[in-house]
This record gives structure tokens, sequence and C-alpha cells, in this order.
């Protein structure tokens, strides 16, 4: 008989692809196994079915934003559409924006990775660059798709880490980190309830968190899930958000 250890349930929201003719529910499974491995949770995914979802945070110990091909719909952020096609993913924006306000009231833990550090800026009412590779002065953000996988998720550029945040203090105050780096939107305001955990060498914000540290609501641009078990700054990431997620399920105030 299977015992259970009441491991932290963390919720991942889906995206929402279109898949020939039907529609799916799709989280990659690098992020699913990421959070398991480097968290010590259980995973549990949510649809993308909007303000409906809001029912289930009450069951969860964290929330956990992966990053997608898609980016946000420009209006929530007063952004102008460009005139180009791009991918979209309505269903979840309206999902997140929706689980990210309340998360924060409810002061669980999150933790979003590239377009879920997107929204996580939107939702608290920054704003984005759409296309970061047309600002001056700032370096390539995006990965070279005609490399390997493995080439397009090395090492990048540095991560210059601020201090006294979540980052610097998992990483015991070494400020300068090695990150990837696979987009092509940023951060252009970040919002007013959040404070810079670390920046790009051509100063983009890479990292969030609050700046109350009410909750731990960490957004990265980069991505941390990508073999975890081989970069020491990766693995203490995904600890940090696994040690918060179990502090929430024992009712215990973040710190």
């Amino acid at each position: 008989m299977v015992e259970l250890n009441h491991k932290p349930i963390v919720g991942i929201t889906c995206c929402s692809s279109l898949n020939g003719i039907h529609h799916q529910q799709v989280v990659g499974d690098k992020y699913i196994r990421a959070l398991m491995n480097g968290s010590d949770v259980i995973p549990v995914l949510i649809p993308s079915f909007g303000e409906a979802m809001l029912e289930i945070l009450p069951h969860l110990d964290g929330i956990y934003l992966t990053g997608s091909y898609s980016n946000m719909e420009p209006h929530h952020f007063g952004g102008s559409e460009l005139g180009i096609e791009m991918p979209r993913d309505p269903n979840r924006d309206n999902t997140n924006l929706a689980l990210l306000r309340k998360a924060v009231e409810l002061k669980i833990p999150v933790l979003g990775i590239c377009r879920g550090f997107q929204e996580m800026n939107v939702a608290m009412g920054g704003t984005l660059h759409q296309q970061v590779f047309e600002l001056d002065n700032m370096i390539e953000h995006r990965e070279d798709k005609s490399l390997s996988i493995d080439e397009q998720y090395s090492l990048s550029h540095d991560l210059n880490l601020s201090q006294n945040g979540i980052l610097s203090t998992i990483m015991e105050g070494e400020l300068t980190q090695q990150i990837n780096s696979l987009h092509g939107q940023g951060v252009d305001k970040l919002a007013s309830a959040l404070k810079v955990e670390g920046t790009a060498p051509d100063g983009l914000v890479e990292a969030f968190s609050l700046a109350s540290n009410a909750s731990y609501y960490l957004g990265l641009q980069w991505h941390p899930e990508w073999k975890i078990e081989e970069n020491p700054f990766y693995t203490e990431i995904f600890k940090s958000f696994g040690d918060a997620c179990r502090k929430h399920k024992k009712n215990e105030a973040y710190s």
C-alpha cells in the first residue's frame, strides 16, 4: 500500500493549444519534471478555462507558470498591435492574470518562467517590450534556432543579482550568475509592487520579486528548468520555491 507523505501541491497552468482540429491543454514535460525533482512537490495541471479556475486556489500550496511560444495579447498592458502575426493564447492570458492577482492576495507562493515572468509583471500593473531585439543598446536575447536544443539552452550571458534579494540570498551573496536566454519580449515598465532581483548586462530586468516581501513571488525571464541538476543556481531556485510551498502548507508566514 502506498504511504502518502503529504507533499505540497503546486498548480501548473496549461497553454491552450490547437492540435490539428482539436483543442488541447498542454504543459511541457521539462517544466513538470523540473518542478517535481527540484522542488519535491506534487504537480497538478490547471486548464486555461479563465476565472472559473480561481476555485482551485485554496487547495494549492503554490503556482508555477511556464514558458510558451505564445505571447500575451498587448491590450492587457496597454500595448498596440504591431501588425505582424504572433502566436497568442488569450485563454492562458485570462486564466493566469486572474490566478496571479488572487494568489498574491492569498499569499500563495508563485514561480514564473519566461512567459510566466511576463504575466506576473502585467498582473501587477507592469508593461512589456514586444520586441526587445529592436531596442537600441540591447544584447541579443533570442536563441539561435538553427542550433541544437542543447546549444539553444546553453549559458548565454551574465545575470547581475541585486543585494538582499531572494536570488542573492540563496546564492549566499554571489552576485554574478550565468543564465540562458530564449526570449523576444521583456519587461518595459516594472510594476510598482515589484522589485528587481537581477538584470542582464544591458540593464534588462531578468528577475523580480514582491517589493513588500509579503509572499514568495519570483519571476525569471530565463529557463532554469533546463537540466537543473547540472546547474547549482537553477537547483537552488527550485529548492527555494519548494521550501516556500512547504511553509505555506504548514501555514507559516513567508520570510
